[in-house]
């Protein structure tokens, strides 16, 4: 299975502006979380086996953050006529089977993902109370057949430096999954 690696969009970069439908079809947008509320984005889709590898300890860290004031909002990009098993349908039954306390979002015209520069199905981005990105890459070491179990300890530790005040981590490690995969001629520059 190969990999496609994130971008690692640069250090201090704004949260871009979003309005997606939700899988219940209610509008989200990033003005919908409270200010001063540091706020986890992830790119991600239902039939990518690096997703599935790590969707049980997402959800777990999900749980463990959400109550200290964290925002988590996940956002498809997918394209879903050549990839049916990412309809929204499909993404409310995922959701649903794994027990999602968070928004996920579908991104048909994939201009958000764009926006944040995403390249694969995980793609971690966080951002502190100001919307500035402190954090993007990796969950953990963990991938599909590398035995490291699934900890989610490098967005952990961004996490706890972001609500705890200090910088996150120097050192960041890019994220890899399966390409998000675009709809044909919308391929990015950067893709």
């Amino acid at each position: 299975m190969s990999a496609t690696a994130s971008t690692m969009l640069p250090l201090g970069t704004k949260a871009m502006d979003f309005s997606l439908p939700d899988i219940e079809g209610r509008i989200v947008s990033l003005s919908d979380f409270s200010e001063g509320q540091a706020m986890v984005v992830v790119f991600m889709c239902n039939h990518c086996p690096f997703v599935k590898h790590v969707i049980d300890g997402l959800v777990d860290l999900v749980g463990d953050y959400q109550g200290k004031g964290v925002a988590f909002i996940a956002i498809n990009a997918n394209d879903v006529e050549t990839y049916p098993d990412d309809r929204p349908e499909k993404m409310a039954e995922f959701a649903r089977q794994k027990g999602f306390t968070f928004p996920y979002l579908y991104d048909q015209t994939q201009e958000v993902a764009k926006a944040y520069h995403a390249a694969c199905t995980p793609d971690f981005f966080v951002f502190d109370g100001d919307r500035d990105l402190v954090y993007r890459g990796q969950m953990d070491d963990s991938r599909p057949g590398n035995n490291e179990p699934v900890t989610g300890a490098d967005l952990r530790t961004a996490l706890d430096a972001v609500l705890e005040g200090r910088p996150a981590p120097d050192e960041q490690r890019p994220s890899m999954g399966c390409n998000i995969k675009w709809q044909p001629g919308n391929e990015p520059d950067y893709a």
